[in-house]
């Protein structure tokens, strides 16, 4: 394998880079970053999740002018969760080298956009329509970009972006240099490549045989609003040793992790946004069973070595199989069994089909629990742990107690009394979860104008934990 160490990156990339945990480079990232960094024009055909925002992300950081007040880097990407999503990696590159980047797109107030614009952002991401719109009122000014990706073409091809793309392409300097970007090469794409760019260096990279053979899964069906109910219940039925639960953003990070504290849960989150020293610090807790909860987003998993995981929940269902497959091979390592719970909204089961056409395997439907069988779920688990102290034989201090107790009441009711005491009753505790837009699908606005992202949410939901703390347990 290739280390980013080999690559002749700057030291402060190389310092960002190992802040995000990579040390070793995907084969995307290793053909393309040398390339680039020559100024070559590459055609990279690569699947979703293989690494792709680095390989063109790191050279493009390399060659831009800190100093410089202008617009050096455009990204086109197909979709504003795709652009939200490059523009925080390549914030995370950039950040010892203090590069400037802003994320542009549809659905979101266009003055604000203009007013950040003028804060001379030096790399811009965004959807086709909004930058062509920026283009016209000319509030991008693009005299000095010299690098252009085109992230996930052959997605903005079938989204109907091909007229804008060209009019962007016609935009910027003509001497620049160009990357495009995608897992299949329709002709219109070829067309493009053959118009825009300069004798381009063909990169392929393979897509990996994805299976995950050892690892039940299953997906449950489930409104936006509800998730969290879900997730309680489940957690509560199934009571799993050490359990990771997925969500899409930081900020859904931080509020489940919170949510689930309030929950009397012990549950901590990482994202890419913790330092290098809490994110080793959550983790620890993690393998040492101090934490039984971890949640994060995709970034933050990437390379984590963690074994004795038993269950996977994707509280957000990944956009890429490949992070899919990443995310749900935390469970069922070194040949142990593992399950994987995926939440889908109604609109977004055609990328759940998706999933299942790349790993080769059907998810089977789950009911989630209801509270009553969540509760049920508690009681047994109170009933195993009185089973175990039985066996372990540690009780003979009790027994003299106990024989008063039972000369004084009924067996069953001295019995269901210890379940009562030991078993926790749902907590009501109003926790927030704010709500995800679902992701795009091919019949959503081109823009993505149509849906808006929901206000916060008090969800007075109910939920019972595995491992309960004591009442006034709250999140430091």
């Amino acid at each position: 394998m290739t280390k980013f160490s080999d690559l002749n990156i700057s030291p402060a990339i190389l310092k960002s880079v190992k802040r995000m945990g990579f040390e070793e480079a995907s084969p995307i990232q290793a053909a393309t970053i040398p390339l680039s960094l020559e100024g070559k024009d590459i055609i990279g055909q690569a699947q979703t999740g293989t690494g792709k925002t680095a390989a063109f992300g790191i050279p493009l950081i390399e060659k831009i002018d800190h100093k410089s007040q202008h617009i050096q880097g455009i990204i086109i990407a197909p979709t504003r969760e795709l652009a939200i999503q490059v523009s925080e990696e390549l914030y995370r590159v950039g950040q010892d080298s203090r590069i400037r980047v802003l994320a542009v797109y549809g659905g979101q107030d266009i003055q604000r956009q203009i007013r950040a614009l003028k804060n001379r952002p030096q790399i811009i991401v965004g959807t086709p329509g909004r930058l062509l719109d920026h283009i016209k009122r000319r509030t991008l000014k693009l005299d000095n970009v010299h690098t252009l990706v085109l992230d996930e073409a052959d997605e903005m091809l079938n989204m109907g972006f091909i007229d804008d793309i060209e009019a962007i392409l016609s935009s910027v300097p003509e001497n620049r240099q160009t990357l495009l970007f995608s897992a299949t090469m329709p002709d219109p794409i070829r067309k493009i490549a053959e118009r825009f760019m300069k004798d381009p260096e063909l990169v392929r990279v393979k897509a990996k045989e994805m299976t995950v053979p050892l690892i039940e899964q299953y997906f449950v069906k489930v409104q936006e609003r509800e998730k969290f109910d879900v997730l309680s219940r489940l957690l509560d039925v199934q009571s799993p040793e050490l359990a990771i639960v997925f969500g899409r953003t930081k900020r859904r990070v931080d509020e489940l992790a919170n949510a689930l504290n309030l929950r009397g849960y012990l549950a901590e989150g990482i994202h890419g946004d913790l330092s290098q020293a809490k994110r080793l610090s959550v983790l620890r807790k993690f393998k040492e069973g101090k934490v039984d909860v971890l949640v994060a987003t995709d970034v933050a998993a990437r390379g984590l070595d963690i074994s004795g995981v038993t269950h996977v929940y994707n509280f957000d269902i990944p956009q890429d199989p490949e992070s899919y497959v990443h995310r749900i091979g935390r469970t069922g390592r070194a040949g142990k069994e593992g399950m994987a719970m995926t939440f889908v909204t109604p609109r977004e089961m055609g990328y759940l089909r998706i999933v299942e056409q790349t790993t080769k395997k059907r998810m089977i439907p789950m009911r989630p629990p209801t509270w009553s069988e969540a509760f049920e779920g508690q009681q047994r688990m109170t009933m195993e742990k009185i089973g175990e102290a039985i066996k372990e034989g540690s009780i003979e201090e009790y027994l003299n107690v106990a024989k008063e107790l039972l000369t004084d009441y009924d067996p069953i009711e001295v019995t269901a009394a210890a379940l009562k005491l030991m078993t926790k009753e749902p907590d009501k505790t109003p926790v927030q979860i704010s709500d995800e837009r679902p992701l795009p699908t091919k019949k959503d606005n081109r823009n993505g104008r149509k849906g808006k992202h929901s206000s916060s949410n008090h969800h007075n939901n109910k939920g019972r934990k595995p491992r309960r703390t004591n009442k006034n347990y709250h999140k430091s």
